[in-house]
């Protein structure tokens, strides 16, 4: 089952989100597995980074391999972001991943994480997906003058350090490309990223890995994991997978029954999005808006913002703590004042769309993207911080190649990215962890 942590609601998934993202867009029908197969490779979750994995290992190394989502493909969190490609996959800053891991193992998370932005670029071209890509760069913008100085610093660092292309603007010179507002005080902008429509390039993924040859059965939840004989049986509610080598690819919803090692390792949190109806130019105009490259401030639990295709105006934030219909409905109250609070222009402007998921958070504020001690052909990849639509799909790749290598070992990565995160041992623990964790950057902010 899934962890106790939220409503009913946040775990439906036979209720698919009303996104922006979902307007017009045709799903796929579910092809739920409905007998006993054999492969090579299961993969467990159908999002971004299952999907990759399939189809690195389909397409690169003409591996079998079974995706098994418990829900509809587009139901998760990889359907219904914002589709920021970015980095880092880190709640911990650059200079503490420094501080803890050292130098060269911060150097090698930073360069992989550069890396997987390319590889969203690179399966957008090779794979000929339609995901609407935009801006050459994302910004992260102080949100007062306090934030000044931590953006400076880490412009600094990815950029002598790391070999970014990154760079502070001062608040007049990312006025003049960027956007105003009463919460603009200078931006880091980092060279390369994007923003894009996840769904479709979640779409994409889940097309080309069944074009080259994987098979993904949705509504297909597995609801009991033993092992036979050298290989991992997988029973759903109407077939069985049999295979060599399991990849566990959830996420935030990964079951607390699934697979005993990674029990209680996820911190799941509530983000929250609001889209508006399509801004004129002189709506525009009147906050200085003139980039189409994604933006996020530098709020503990963050704004994160871009401007759509069609003009509409997404605005986000993470919070919440139950997901009840009731709280819904007062964190679209509070997102629509924030907005107009922080673009006072935009005050009372009409939204569209409002819905929210779960990003993944872990206790070291790293991902975690391994092999169980105890079972070395089982893999598994979370904690991607919100910064999944790049660094899932680089995880699956990784994935995929550590199963074609047949190592048995640790795969060569990192540190940030090595080994389990803390047991958090209960689900109310996670749940009282996340609560501190809200309170504890309210205080400071306000502070």
């Amino acid at each position: 089952m899934y962890p106790a942590l939220f409503h009913p609601q946040v775990y439906e998934t036979d209720v698919l989100p009303r996104t922006i993202w979902s307007e017009g867009v045709a799903l796929p029908v579910p092809n739920r597995l409905g007998t006993s197969i054999r492969t090579e490779v299961a993969v467990i979750g159908g999002g971004y980074a299952g999907l990759s994995a399939a189809l690195h290992l389909a397409r690169d190394y003409g591996i079998e391999a079974v995706v098994l989502d418990a829900a509809p493909i587009g139901w998760g969190a990889s359907a219904r972001n914002g589709g920021f490609v970015t980095l880092p996959a880190a709640k911990a800053s650059a200079e503490e991943i420094i501080a803890r891991y050292g130098e060269a193992d911060a150097y090698g998370f930073f360069r992989s994480q550069a890396d997987a932005i390319e590889l969203v670029r690179r399966l957008l071209s090779e794979e000929r997906i339609e995901a609407e890509p935009q801006g050459d760069a994302t910004y992260d913008v102080a949100h007062a003058p306090s934030a000044v100085a931590g953006l400076q610093r880490t412009a600094e660092i990815y950029r002598h350090r790391f070999g970014l292309d990154a760079a502070f603007l001062g608040r007049w010179a990312f006025d003049q490309i960027g956007h105003g507002g009463t919460e603009q005080h200078g931006a880091l902008r980092l060279r390369g990223g994007f923003g894009l429509n996840p769904l479709k390039f979640l779409l994409g993924l889940e097309a080309a890995a069944r074009r080259h040859g994987a098979v993904v059965h949705a509504d297909s939840p597995v609801l009991s994991w033993a092992k036979d004989r050298g290989r991992h049986i997988l029973e759903t509610p109407d077939g069985q997978v049999s295979a060599r080598s399991v990849i566990v690819a959830t996420n935030s919803y990964t079951p607390d029954d699934l697979q005993p090692a990674l029990a209680n390792r996820t911190i799941p949190a509530l983000s929250n999005i609001v889209v508006t109806r399509p801004l004129t130019e002189d709506e525009l105009a009147a906050e200085g808006w003139r980039t189409v490259c994604p933006v996020a401030n530098t709020r503990s639990l963050l704004f994160y913002y871009r401007l759509l295709p069609d003009r509409r105006f997404l605005f986000g934030a993470r919070g919440g703590t139950s997901g009840s219909p009731r709280e819904d409905k007062a964190m679209r109250a509070w997102l629509e004042r924030r907005l107009g609070e922080v673009f006072p222009s935009w005050k009372g402007i009409e939204t569209t769309h409002f819905w929210n998921g779960l990003v993944c958070l872990t206790a070291r504020r790293t991902p975690a993207i391994g092999r169980l001690p105890s079972d070395p052909t089982v893999l598994y990849g979370f904690g991607w911080h919100g910064n999944g639509v790049n660094t899932a799909p680089w995880a699956g790749q990784v994935l995929a190649h550590a199963v074609a290598m047949r190592s048995g070992g640790m795969l060569d990565l990192p540190a940030p990215y090595r080994g389990l995160p803390m047991n958090l041992f209960a689900p109310s623990v996670r749940k009282l962890a996340l609560k501190a964790a809200y309170l504890w950057y309210g205080l400071t902010e306000r502070s």
